[in-house]
């Protein structure tokens, strides 16, 4: 069965990709978010991931822009 992006785990890696992919700053991503800029560092240190509403908004900017990673070992 296939998955949408929106369906798909987020982890450190893949959310600092998405953010330079989208030529942002960790502030900028968190404004367009609407969550703290100390968030997105949190997710890019792998502190904490993304859940619920939040992996599924970037899940959705991932589609909306083309976005695709594939991760490497």
């Amino acid at each position: 069965m296939l998955r949408s992006a929106r369906d798909k785990k987020w982890n450190k890696k893949k959310i600092r990709a998405l953010r330079l992919h989208l030529k942002m700053t960790q502030t900028e991503m968190a404004g367009e978010l609407g969550t703290r800029q100390q968030t997105i560092s949190e997710w890019e240190l792998g502190l904490y991931e993304p859940r619920g509403a939040s992996a599924t908004l970037l899940g959705m900017v991932a589609e909306r822009t083309g976005f695709e990673y594939e991760e490497t070992p």
